[in-house]
């Protein structure tokens, strides 16, 4: 490690939602180093570049612009500046800048571990990727097919208002939005899937505090080969076999997007009916764990080469 025998991270933006359960989650590794800045001065260019200087890696968890901003003053730093890794969307598709989805492809782990700077994924595109990218590669999805991506999340990937607003009381059960097409995360989810056309993604939210669901329907006649729901699964179970967080398994009749809670596990589905040819991909998993702090953590285990813990220590029995 360049700065020391014990590697040290900052968390610029650690009372965020992101941050706080990142800063959980590697308080639970005593081989690494957390520093803080002074609170009274979490605004304050000089006191973070000063910090920067002193750790081998920094978290942003900020809007894009303050995180387009903190970027620019680590870079200032020159040969003193820390590894960067961006929870914002403002670097996910900015090719300096290696995408933090260590399951992309069987090379991506080696590239997040060389990069300097790595921009986790945000929490809708992960499932859905994962879910596109191995049949478009092999071309049982074609890159211009027109994919639609449903979305459910629980409101603590919506921010602070919403999640002020949830507590309260006051906002619905449920409710679709994003609803003008133009959600910051089709850029990303279209990029890394392969597709060429781009998708229809509707998010929405429910009255849930974390958890998520993506869903893809298609028709497979529609499909490169026609190919049946088993054919699917099994280019899916073949990608991820052997894979510590993502698992193909078996269909269900019902989902509930809560179970894989406080963990970075991530569950794959094909859910299938040969009689009229069609599917429903669907993707299960915390989008405050593999969708954001999980998937932030192990991506920080990959680029300062240490083991890390994922989950959080209420879900011991999990993974």
């Amino acid at each position: 490690m360049a700065k020391g025998s014990t590697p040290t991270v900052f968390i610029d933006g650690e009372a965020g939602t992101t941050g706080l359960q990142i800063r959980e989650r590697l308080n639970l590794l005593p081989h690494v180093g957390l520093r803080s800045i002074d609170p009274a001065r979490r605004k304050d260019p000089e006191a973070r570049r000063a910090l920067m200087a002193e750790v081998d890696l920094v978290v942003l968890c900020l809007p894009d612009e303050a995180a387009k901003e903190s970027t620019a003053l680590a870079a200032s730093l020159g040969a003193d500046a820390p590894k960067l890794l961006d929870a914002s969307t403002a670097h996910r598709v900015n090719p300096d800048w290696a995408y933090g989805l260590p399951e992309l492809s069987p090379e991506q782990p080696a590239r997040i571990a060389a990069a300097p700077r790595v921009s986790n994924p945000g929490c809708y595109p992960t499932g859905a990727i994962l879910l596109l990218r191995p049949l478009v590669e092999v071309g049982i999805v074609p890159a211009d097919f027109p994919v639609t991506v449903n979305a459910v999340s629980g409101y603590s990937g919506g921010g602070n208002a919403m999640i002020a607003a949830y507590e309260a009381r006051t906002a619905p059960d449920f409710e679709l939005y994003g609803l003008g097409l133009e959600h910051k995360h089709v850029a990303e989810l279209q990029l890394y899937s392969g597709l060429t056309r781009r998708p229809i993604f509707v998010p929405s939210v429910g009255d849930f505090r974390q958890g998520m669901i993506d869903s893809i329907p298609l028709h497979l006649d529609l499909l490169h080969g026609s190919p049946t729901p088993e054919a699917l699964e099994a280019c899916l179970a073949a990608r991820y076999a052997g894979s510590p967080y993502v698992r193909v398994v078996p269909a269900a009749a019902k989902l509930e997007p809560q179970a894989l809670n406080n963990t970075n596990l991530l569950e794959l589905r094909v859910h299938g009916n040969a009689k009229h040819g069609q599917a429903v991909l669907t993707a299960r998993y915390d989008n405050l764990g593999k969708g954001a702090s999980g998937a932030a953590v192990q991506n920080l285990g990959l680029m300062l080469g240490i083991e890390v813990e994922t989950r959080l220590p209420t879900a011991a029995a999990a993974e």
